[in-house]
């Protein structure tokens, strides 16, 4: 089964030689997202809950673009600069995932691209 591209304007453009995300063999992965609002491709002013919630809803249009959703989540990774905002990006993320939510890892990271604070990535199931 070959792989399948995802690109939507709902989301940033990728900021390098990537994809935003890649269908293969049933599932959907989805790139790092950072905190990049798809309209200016700067990253969003605030707290690092609204960044959360920006990189949360970059996930999510990719998601909704390639046939799958975050309920369909298996697996994301969270990238943070400062694992002291563990508490507070764990306030945002359970608003997306109140039930059933997929397994994750939470690594504290010394830089990402843009200088950004923090970045999500997901594996879905596309069915």
């Amino acid at each position: 089964m070959p792989k399948r591209v995802i690109k939507t304007e709902k989301a940033p453009a990728a900021i390098g030689p990537y994809s935003q995300a890649i269908v293969a063999n049933g599932f959907v992965f989805v790139s790092g997202q950072i905190p990049l609002d798809p309209k200016t491709g700067q990253i969003v002013s605030g707290d690092i809950q609204a960044q959360a919630r920006q990189c949360l809803e970059n996930l999510k249009a990719i998601l909704e673009a390639s046939g799958s959703s975050m309920e369909k989540l298996v697996k994301v990774t969270v990238f943070a600069k400062d694992l002291q905002n563990f508490q507070a990006i764990n306030q945002v993320y359970s608003e997306y995932f109140k039930e059933n939510p997929p397994a994750r890892s939470f690594v504290e990271v010394s830089r990402l691209p843009r200088d950004a604070t923090i970045e999500i990535e997901g594996i879905a199931l596309l069915d």
